[in-house]
């Protein structure tokens, strides 16, 4: 068949863009003709549809309008009128995608489940119908788990997002990534769905430092006898990046530094009095005006250096104007610790990084991860699974558990053995349940 996997945009570093090329290998791997279609290509190849750009000005326009103040039109007629213009040309385009490369299946990420994209979700449904195409409506996140969406200024968006987020509509089938979401789409929309959990490439050859990526920790001027710890996710406020400045802060503690002190660390290496723990944030920032400097504010009151590698860090190793860019991969290689205390996650793409590049990881544990994942005995540095926003906008947990935390991270950095067993333990579990093979079980049943 002819499947197009379609997103606001693909060749990037979030978690969407992640699972669709997983979906594509597996999809071709199965004997499928499988297209990208997207707003933003990156460096990737496939049918570019502009009007999809995921910070395309027009729908930053409407998204205003829709979710915080009607502002930009006299009258919600106007504002209606506008939203399905824009949906018409977006429809325009997917039609003559769906008719050039004749098109059997289109797979919608997030595009049906976030309400991001009004006049999106209205074109595709709308396409759907007119061509009669098959469609898997693939759901990583859903309006209803996100504040930003939950005050629609007007009925027209409240209409939109009962009608098409997503459609009630036999030619579609809808994925989920976790248990909680099939209850809340089954109870909210009436609507059945699979669960296919995301996956990594558990048999593809492991990271390793190499001839590109030997100067990642010089170029961000991280020592070698430095404790990095990496924050791989986007940027925003929901990935609660705070809690891993805590720990991080910790260990920063002179009563921590004493204990690792002259010590040789699991690879080898001595932490030294000029030793530093540095945390590097990778991903894109995506977050709200206050939080980045926030973060930045808390880092420097804790005594945490904070490094930012996001702008040097692609999809793919690349030279741009003859500045060397790494690969997400390139930073897990040089990190002694991951860091993910995201208080809400679809699932887990950062997960399943950690836990393929053999790192010990530092979790809060969100709600998918207890019911989803934990049961399958994973081995964690837990920050526990309550938290509460302080005055700052910031989240905070119990001060005992990040110290425990602390603890514990001080063991996987001194006791090579227990660490190489905790590594091993979780890298048997997740090439079970979260592979390529596994996917494929899934997508057969699905295409």
């Amino acid at each position: 068949m002819n499947i197009a996997l379609c997103h606001f945009r693909v060749g990037e570093t979030d978690g969407v863009s992640l699972e669709m090329e997983k979906w594509k290998k597996v999809l071709e791997d199965m004997g499928h003709n499988v297209f990208l279609l997207a707003g933003s290509l990156g460096e990737q190849e496939g049918i570019e549809i502009d009007e999809l750009h995921y910070r395309h000005p027009l729908n930053d326009k409407l998204v205003l309008n829709a979710y915080e103040r009607l502002q930009d039109y006299e009258t919600e007629e106007q504002f209606r009128r506008e939203v399905f213009a824009y949906a018409a040309k977006i429809e325009e385009s997917l039609i003559r995608a769906i008719d050039r490369y004749e098109l059997d299946v289109l797979v919608p990420n997030n595009i049906w489940s976030l309400g991001w994209g009004l006049s999106a979700g209205a074109a595709f449904a709308a396409a759907v119908r007119k061509r009669r195409i098959k469609a898997v409506a693939h759901h990583h996140d859903f309006y209803w788990e996100r504040a930003k969406y939950s005050h629609p200024t007007n009925e027209t968006v409240k209409q939109l997002l009962d009608e098409v987020f997503p459609p009630r509509d036999g030619l579609i089938r809808h994925v989920t990534i976790n248990q909680i979401a099939r209850k809340e789409l089954s109870l909210r929309k009436g609507l059945d769905s699979h669960v296919v959990p995301n996956v990594f490439d558990f048999h593809a050859p492991l990271w390793r430092t190499d001839e590109y990526n030997y100067d990642f920790r010089e170029r961000f001027g991280i020592g070698e006898n430095d404790i990095l710890l990496l924050q791989a996710t986007r940027i925003t406020e929901r990935k609660a990046i705070e809690l891993a400045i805590d720990v991080a802060a910790t260990l920063q503690r002179p009563e921590f530094r004493a204990r690792l002190s002259g010590q040789r660390l699991y690879n080898g290496k001595t932490f030294g009095d000029d030793s530093q723990i540095v945390l590097a944030l990778a991903g894109m920032p995506e977050a709200g005006e206050n939080y980045i400097p926030a973060l930045i504010k808390k880092a420097e009151l804790e005594n945490v250096r904070l490094v930012f590698v996001n702008d040097n860090i692609q999809a793919t190793r690349s030279v741009q104007n003859g500045i060397k860019n790494y690969s997400l991969w390139d930073a897990y290689v040089h990190a002694d610790l991951i860091t993910y205390p995201s208080i809400l996650e679809g699932w887990g793409n950062q997960l399943l990084e950690a836990l393929f590049a053999k790192k010990p990881i530092v979790l809060y544990e969100y709600p998918v991860y207890e019911t989803d994942i934990k049961p399958l005995g994973l081995q964690v540095i837990s920050l526990g699974n309550a938290h509460e926003t302080g005055t700052d906008g910031l989240v905070q947990v119990d001060g005992q558990k990040v110290v425990k935390a602390a603890e514990a991270c001080l063991r996987v950095l001194l006791d090579p053995e227990y660490r190489n067993r905790m590594v091993e333990h979780n890298f048997r579990i997740a090439e079970k349940h979260w592979s390529y093979p596994a996917l494929a079980e899934h997508l057969a049943k699905l295409f």
